[in-house]
């Protein structure tokens, strides 16, 4: 038997279960769980923010862990083979069809309507397809990638997934050498685009956000300034920001705050002509609204969606964390690692921001 923590409704306490072992059909993974994180979106879905999800299951959907047993050969993409004893994550998303409109015509996986989630779209009762347990079944086609010998899995989730959901919205900002680039939100995606931002070659970056644990956090990994969101109006934010460009505004602003009333904001600290990638909108947090003419269409502004992540920005992920992680160290995200029966404060850690990244050691306690 496995032991999980359990998501059984929302705004229900976590329970400890424990599940059946799988059988591992060929193609099939048995990981020994070694990290997993607690994340923004595990807050929504324990306030059932996000539609479809099967409750219950078994959070955790970025997670490191140790090849157990393999049904059979198992290769990953660039052919090896998947070893026991290997240190591996792997992407989330799965059951991606690249059969549809979406993933064929439009290039867009994301979008795959037959895409399912670990940690999200499964439910507990077909296993242990979350990171918060013991073990992680890894079922038939999941995309599996090694961590090199010198990225420690602490290191890897430092980033989690802030850090290829925040590579997805770099490449949508089309960030160049010496770009202003002002970033909403100091959580983990936030926090994540501003060190991208950086390695892109941006001459300056501003992060705006909360609290300061956040904010010294953004300062830590290289952020130029830092401005608090809870001790200023929106009008200040916007000032501030375009006094730090040079008076004219963020050639790149990356919203991820999840605020609605954000994405204005982030409309009106852009520059003439720039440009505004929206990340931070996951969950479906109300309206917001914006003057077409004055905002948007008059100062010639690009604005762009961003959803998700597919697996080659997991593979970039990877490889930029190998490349600079000495430089960055993203393991300095980690404020705490809580166990499989400490989750209920580990949410409330991270929804309350006492915390700029929580993870899992399910073997802990």
């Amino acid at each position: 038997m496995i032991r999980a923590a359990v998501m059984t409704a929302p705004g229900a306490p976590i329970e400890t279960r424990e599940l059946a072992e799988p059988e591992l059909a060929p193609g099939a993974v048995l990981l020994d769980t070694i990290l997993s994180e607690v994340c923004g979106t595990d807050v929504h879905l324990r306030h059932g923010r996000l539609a479809g999800v099967p409750y219950p299951i078994v959070p955790g959907h970025v997670s490191v862990g140790r090849v157990a047993a393999t049904g059979g050969t198992v290769t990953d993409v660039e052919g090896r083979r998947v070893r026991v004893g290997d240190v591996v994550t792997f992407l989330d998303v799965h059951e991606t069809c690249h059969a549809c409109w979406y993933c064929l015509v439009a290039k867009q996986s994301t979008r795959c309507p037959r895409r399912r989630v670990y940690g999200i779209t499964y439910s507990a009762d077909e296993g242990p397809l979350g990171g918060w347990a013991e073990r992680i079944w890894l079922k038939p086609g999941v995309r599996i990638l090694a961590l090199p010998a010198g990225v420690t899995p602490e290191r890897w989730m430092g980033g989690g997934c802030g850090l290829p959901t925040a590579l997805h919205a770099v490449d949508r900002a089309g960030i160049r050498l010496g770009d202003r680039v002002a970033v909403q939100g100091s959580g983990p995606v936030g926090l994540s685009a501003a060190i991208l931002a950086r390695l892109s070659g941006a001459g300056t970056v501003v992060v705006l956000g909360d609290p300061p644990l956040r904010l010294e956090a953004a300062t830590a990994f290289g952020a130029d300034a830092t401005i608090g969101v809870g001790e200023t109006t929106a009008e200040e934010r916007v000032a501030s920001v375009r006094e730090l460009t040079g008076g004219r505004g963020a050639d790149v602003t990356i919203e991820a705050t999840g605020v609605p009333s954000a994405v204005a904001e982030g409309m009106r600290m852009t520059r003439d002509g720039g440009r505004l990638v929206v990340v931070g909108q996951y969950t479906d947090a109300g309206d917001a609204s914006f003057n077409p003419h004055a905002d948007l269409n008059r100062r010639h502004l690009d604005v762009r969606g961003t959803w998700g992540f597919d697996y080659s920005h997991l593979h970039r992920a990877m490889e930029i964390v190998e490349r600079h992680g000495d430089m960055v160290r993203w393991e300095r995200a980690i404020s705490r690692v809580y166990g499989l029966d400490e989750i209920d404060a580990a949410l409330d850690d991270v929804e309350g921001g006492r915390v700029v990244k929580a993870a899992v050691r399910p073997s802990a306690g």
